[in-house]
């Protein structure tokens, strides 16, 4: 049986915490018509199909940590959860579809790269999903214990909002200190 697992990544624009990645192989039982880019789903809607996804199929998280974006830059640290999302998952995949143009090192796995496959393909879809629901919910969960960054509503994004408290109230420890305008302000 072929196995096809969809990757893709969030968190890669934003100024604090780690990127996630996920991995989905969905299983016969799902419907990839509901599928879609998490972007363009409500918070609600992301919610259950995250549970569904989790569910009705095999699936796995990838991350790396501040300090791993901060030494590899967030080109490769993405790539880095990626492969550790992949080497997670309990069933090996016969073919692995990545969202975007670039494909992380991996010895015996076929991987493809899509442009845009998170908008394409079902399993990246599903990723997208689980990725940005994971990381959103860490995000929430720091925001509640630094509090004044308003996190859990631009999830660590540069809002006028975040740039604002940075200003008022400095950097943390989850401060990507190697983006802009972080690194100005150290």
């Amino acid at each position: 049986m072929k196995l096809i697992a969809g990757v893709d990544e969030v968190g890669r624009g934003s100024l604090i915490g780690p990127v996630y990645a996920a991995a989905v192989i969905l299983t016969k039982s799902v419907d990839p018509k509901i599928l879609k880019d998490s972007k363009v789903l409500s918070k609600k809607k992301r919610e259950y199909l995250f549970n569904y996804i989790k569910k009705n199929s095999i699936w796995s998280l990838g991350k790396a940590s501040v300090s791993e974006i901060e030494k590899l830059n967030i080109l490769n640290a993405s790539l880095l959860a990626m492969k550790r999302a992949i080497l997670k998952l309990t069933k090996k995949p016969t073919l692995v579809l990545i969202d975007g143009n670039k494909i992380p090192q991996l010895k015996n796995y076929k991987l493809k790269s899509i442009i845009k496959g998170d908008k394409k393909i079902p399993s990246i879809s599903a990723a997208s999903i689980i990725a940005k629901v994971s990381r959103d919910r860490f995000v929430a969960t720091l925001s509640k214990k630094n509090k004044g960054y308003h996190w859990d509503k631009n999830f660590g994004y540069g809002t006028k909002q975040h740039l604002q408290a940075l200003k008022k109230l400095g950097i943390t420890k989850h401060h990507r200190k190697t983006f802009s305008p972080i690194s100005r302000l150290t």
